[in-house]
């Protein structure tokens, strides 16, 4: 297929030259780095789920703190 693609002149003389120093064309250059591109974006639900870690120690809360009451929390924080 073809196509225009506006690039910018620095890019295009380096990409150029790129393509050169390895016997390629400009065209394969291009598809090559297209195919890797594409090829390292997996799709979203083919990624793996973030391991959540979960901590399972002891301890809790201290005693006289209310889990429910916002307020027993933070008179809890301002006395650390």
């Amino acid at each position: 297929m073809k196509t225009t693609l506006d690039l910018d002149d620095a890019l295009m003389r380096n990409a150029k030259a790129f393509a050169a120093r390895q016997g390629r064309s400009l065209t394969r250059l291009i598809e090559d780095s297209l195919r890797i591109h594409l090829r390292a974006k997996k799709p979203a639900a083919l990624r793996r789920s973030p391991v959540i870690h979960v901590y399972r120690g002891k301890g809790g809360l201290r005693p006289g703190i209310d889990p429910a009451s916002n307020r027993s929390m933070l008179d809890a924080a301002d006395g650390l």
